[in-house]
């Protein structure tokens, strides 16, 4: 089998080329590296909020120090004038983290350089892709002008996307959604550790909003509202917002230093297509987030974590069509699920006049509707949540049937909290070793089986490895069709004794069921793979039917934007 080719080297394209080389696949990866204008301070201002899910991934695959160069905040205030309306602690196992995006970058490109699998191709920019049944063929030009022979490709080359063009990939949306002035600067704010939005300072214009997140060493990332159809900001115009909002928080401009900036439009958009044959989207190529708060980073990673295990199982075994198409019609649909809750949530916070019209619509008169809504939208809580949840997936069991295996059951046989499709809680785990660690911890080799056995905790695993369920789970886990692991847990949220849960690499639960039964198990296994796979390179179907877009689906001649000599085919140079 040839290499993954990976296209595009930011966030989003280390992190699927380090998770598929931690499966022993080989990977290409190609790094354009466009220089761009005043790119020190554009580089500086760029930071990346990573939920504890997200930075455990980073950690688990070869960048722990995620956690030490970026900042786990200790809490979030919402203020609306001079009142909190809205305070949230965090637990120290459940913060988001703050890093700059250049260091979780070089991060990650630091754990790369460790893995043999993987080649990382500098200065050279994708111009032509052909695939056939058993595999992609890309030109590059720049420095490598040559031809790159892989089993799959996969765009992570951003918003601009080389291969979404060459695809012919319709790439709808809104324009100029939120703008806003950014700055990162060294200063001594109240409450160190604690990031804060403000909505209608004292002073400000009606409408505004202020946010004010930290970073390590002292620095704090500061994001101001700008009116879309507004001029740029000059350096002075920033430096008086500046003062202006140090005095508000501080009582007076307090010593500070501006370490970067920049001025920036927020767009929504969302590609047609994730897949055509093997080339898939991932990151912005895939979409374009950002307004309310939202990570694009992080969605970028979650399609990383999704499309890699895949991937992988496609390079090792082959891959059905299902399984291949399971990654557009999870990620795809959580992707858009989180875009339409935010076009539903923006005419009501800023449209003129929209605190009042947010309390009028919300909560019937309360004005903490508003600010619950933005700290929502911010954190990726509430209705900004179904990005974590695939209610749709082809590789979970439906709710109707999980726990038992019947049409019509109830999905709380097994009393679980968590429905199939959604990401399982991160609870302490026990390994047939004795080995005790956290499940997050356990994720990513293959399927995990976990048994909740309470008492487990007070036992060596020796004494209750031949004891009740244990034996014949066992065996029926060794027996499964895909690699899998059998954990141990004292309890899970919502789940009885004795209640069994079967979940994915990138942990999301496939379902949940109550004792062993070993057919039904083999058969949610088998489920989760996207049942029996084609042939290791192997014709692995066309993709996911995109004629929705209005235009006709053409995967044979596809000439890049500009480019006479761009294309997609079915012949193999």
């Amino acid at each position: 089998m040839d290499p993954v080719i990976v296209a595009g080297a930011g966030p989003v394209g280390l992190t699927l080329a380090l998770a598929l080389a931690r499966r022993d696949v080989p990977v290409i990866l190609l790094d354009e590296a466009e220089v761009i204008a005043d790119a020190e301070g554009l580089r500086r201002s760029r930071t990346a909020v990573l939920g504890p899910a997200a930075a455990a991934l980073v950690g688990r695959l070869g960048y722990p120090g995620v956690h030490n160069e970026g900042a786990a905040w200790k809490g979030w205030r919402t203020v609306r004038r001079r009142a909190e309306v809205t305070r949230l602690e965090f637990a120290a196992d459940d913060a988001p983290v703050h890093i700059a995006q250049h260091r979780l970058e070089d991060g990650l490109r630091q754990a790369l350089l460790g893995c043999g699998s993987v080649r990382i191709v500098a200065g050279c920019r994708v111009d032509a892709v052909e695939q056939d049944a058993r595999g992609v063929t890309v030109h590059t030009r720049g420095s490598h002008e040559t031809w790159w022979r892989g089993s799959f490709l996969v765009g992570c080359d951003g918003p601009r996307s080389t291969v979404r063009k060459l695809l012919g990939v319709r790439f709808p949306g809104r324009t100029a959604v939120d703008r806003h002035a950014v700055a990162v600067v060294r200063a001594e704010l109240p409450e160190p550790g604690v990031a804060l939005l403000h909505r209608d300072p004292p002073g400000a214009p009606a409408g505004q909003e202020v946010t004010a997140r930290p970073l390590p060493g002292g620095l704090w990332r500061l994001d101001w509202l700008l009116p879309v159809q507004a001029r740029a900001l000059t350096p002075d115009a920033l430096v008086e917002r500046l003062r202006g909002t140090l005095a508000g928080w501080c009582g007076s401009v307090v010593p500070y230093e501006v370490v970067g900036s920049a001025d920036y439009t927020v767009h929504q958009r969302l590609a047609r297509r994730w897949r055509i044959r093997r080339v898939f989207l991932a990151g912005d190529a895939a979409h374009v987030m950002g307004a309310l708060g939202a990570q694009s980073v992080e969605e970028g990673l979650r399609d990383a974590e999704n499309l890699s295990w895949k991937l992988a199982l496609a390079w090792h075994d082959g891959a059905s069509k299902v399984l291949l198409d399971s990654y557009e019609a999870e990620r795809r649909g959580a992707v858009g699920s989180r875009l339409r809750a935010t076009d539903q949530a923006l005419p009501l916070l800023r449209a003129s006049g929209g605190w009042q019209t947010v309390r009028q619509s919300l909560l019937s008169g309360s004005a903490r509707g508003h600010a619950e809504l933005l700290t929502d939208s911010h954190l990726g809580r509430g209705t900004s949540a179904a990005s974590r949840v695939y209610a749709r997936s082809p590789l979970a069991v439906p709710a109707a049937q999980s726990g038992s295996g019947r049409a019509g059951a109830s999905p709380l046989v097994a009393g679980c909290d968590t429905p199939p499709g959604g990401r399982v809680d991160d609870v302490p785990v026990t390994a047939l070793d004795g080995t005790v660690g956290r499940l997050r911890d356990r994720l990513g080799r293959g399927l995990v089986v976990l048994l909740v056995a309470p008492g487990t905790g007070v036992w060596e695993s020796r004494h209750w490895l031949t004891a009740g369920l244990m034996p014949r789970l066992a065996s029926a886990v060794a027996a499964l069709p895909t690699a899998a692991e059998l954990l141990v847990t004292e309890s899970y949220p919502g789940a009885t004794a004795h209640s069994v849960l079967l979940i994915r690499p990138d942990g999301h639960l496939v379902t949940a069921m109550v004792g062993c039964r070993p057919a039904e198990l083999y058969s949610y296994a088998d489920l989760a793979r996207g049942g029996p796979p084609t042939a290791v390179g192997g014709d692995i179907g066309e993709g996911v039917d995109g004629t929705d877009d209005g235009q006709p689906d053409a995967t044979d001649r596809m000439p890049q934007d500009g480019s006479a000599g761009a294309r997609v085919s079915g012949r193999t140079p």
